[in-house]
């Protein structure tokens, strides 16, 4: 098999069909740079979540002169209740699942929402309306159902949160965002291979005479195909690389300039992971391509 004239006539029939080449870019450029973004987005929602359950606390709320709820109708929390719940957290039954706790006096936590907020706001709430908090990290964050059942209906007890769960409408917003990207991306993919497989066959015909001629002196149908089949993974690997590009800058500029500096809280995404993205990406590109093109070329052969 002549390397060579193969190449040389994968590149004349990428020249022939210049227009449908480009689309056969565009339509693969679009189609991997939204695979490109589903697979970091999953990576972003990954690395967050690891990152805030390794955080995140289990805090109980102590009443406070406002708590309205039926295990504060005392009023403020006393010594008494509040060393109840430090008994307990520090007990055979709870103190295995606790990784550490930390108490927050009403004075420490009126005094962290004066700094958290405006003067003036933060002035509306006095010490006695603040409440008191433990701040619980457990040892597997998916048992905080055990401190809630613990302390549910203790008096003197307000509330038992989860900071996990105020994260939860942050991660439905990116899985469903990862799902639309997915789905575009399928459908662009879809429309990609169809593409591919009409360029080879309009580049097939338009060659017939070409490809009688090397039936006729004995080429194989290896010889034959492949620079079709060439022709498509060229046009492929075009648009895989425009996309690699697109999804390096996104994150370069995006993540990495933008994000970062903004929002430097949350741990995201790094060139590092974009990187790790391109090889599939074009990996995905050429071998869909080289499948469409070659099952194209084989049937048009056959007709």
């Amino acid at each position: 098999m002549n390397v060579s004239l193969i190449l040389s006539e994968a590149l004349q029939g990428l020249r022939r069909n210049a227009s449908m080449v480009i689309s056969v870019i565009l339509v693969t450029f679009v189609s991997l740079t939204f695979v490109g973004a589903a697979i970091l987005m999953q990576a972003q929602i990954a690395k967050t979540n690891a990152y805030f359950e390794d955080r995140a606390q289990v805090d109980v709320y102590m009443c406070s002169s406002i708590s309205e709820v039926d295990t504060c109708v005392d009023g403020v929390a006393t010594e008494e209740q509040i060393d109840e719940v430090r008994t307990q957290l520090e007990g055979s039954t709870l103190g295995p699942l606790v990784s550490e706790f930390s108490y927050e006096s009403q004075e420490d936590a009126h005094e962290a929402l004066v700094e958290s907020f405006d003067d003036d706001l933060a002035g509306l709430v006095t010490v006695d309306q603040t409440s008191a908090i433990f701040h619980i990290n457990l040892l597997n964050p998916d048992q905080t159902n055990v401190i809630r059942e613990a302390f549910s209906g203790v008096q003197g007890v307000e509330e038992v949160a989860d900071q996990l769960e105020y994260l939860d409408p942050l991660f439905a917003t990116l899985t469903i965002a990862t799902y639309i990207a997915v789905g575009i991306a399928a459908l662009m993919l879809v429309s990609a291979v169809l593409l591919i497989a009409t360029t080879i066959r309009l580049s097939a015909y338009a060659r017939r005479r070409e490809v009688e001629i090397m039936r006729l002196v004995g080429a194989s149908n290896g010889t034959i195909q492949t620079p079709f089949v060439l022709e498509g993974v060229l046009a492929a690997f075009l648009g895989a690389a425009l996309a690699s590009a697109a999804v390096l800058v996104g994150v370069r500029v995006g993540v990495e300039d933008y994000l970062s500096r903004e929002a430097g809280a949350i741990p995201w995404i790094s060139l590092a992971d974009a990187w790790f993205v391109v090889p599939i990406i074009i990996a995905l590109g050429v071998v869909l391509a080289a499948l469409s093109a070659g099952v194209a070329i084989r049937r048009w052969l056959r007709a």
